[in-house]
């Protein structure tokens, strides 16, 4: 696996996007209110990626809690993402990365594009307080958190 090209400490790069449900979401603008987790992943409706997200639906008290707005993130097509979302109930937004922009700047566009799967905790600052690859368990994430 890849290493990372962000590290904690490191600042977030900004991005707009568009959402699944067609709204616009904005990193910069999000950080402004609250913590943001960022789940880059490689394909909706795909196992792993599906246990994943499932993962943090059902932690979104605890998330909540702790003050932070997640963002699944990949280059499905709104439709997919809305689709996808829909499907799981997810709670929070499925991110469009058209062109795989986002996750290039993230340093998560892989061999042959595939999104490489990652997750980052970005902080009110937009720096990260937590950058790891793979499919870490919901309980990490919140004691970055705590």
């Amino acid at each position: 696996m890849a290493e990372l090209e962000l590290k904690t400490g490191d600042y977030a790069p900004d991005f707009t996007a568009k959402t699944g449900e067609g709204a616009t979401v904005t990193l910069s603008a999000l950080c402004e209110s609250s913590r943001v987790v960022l789940v880059f992943y490689p394909g909706d409706d795909t196992p792993v990626c599906t246990r994943q997200l499932c993962a943090l639906r059902d932690s979104m008290t605890e998330l909540g809690s702790a003050d932070c707005t997640v963002l699944g993130i990949n280059p499905a097509s709104d439709a997919k993402h809305k689709k996808f979302g829909e499907k799981h109930s997810f709670p929070f937004p499925l991110v469009v990365d058209s062109g795989s922009e986002i996750a290039k700047a993230y340093g998560c566009k892989g061999f042959l594009g595939i999104i490489t799967r990652t997750v980052f905790v970005v902080g009110t600052n937009r720096k990260l307080l937590y950058a790891k690859r793979g499919n870490p368990p919901v309980s990490e994430i919140l004691s970055v958190l705590e």
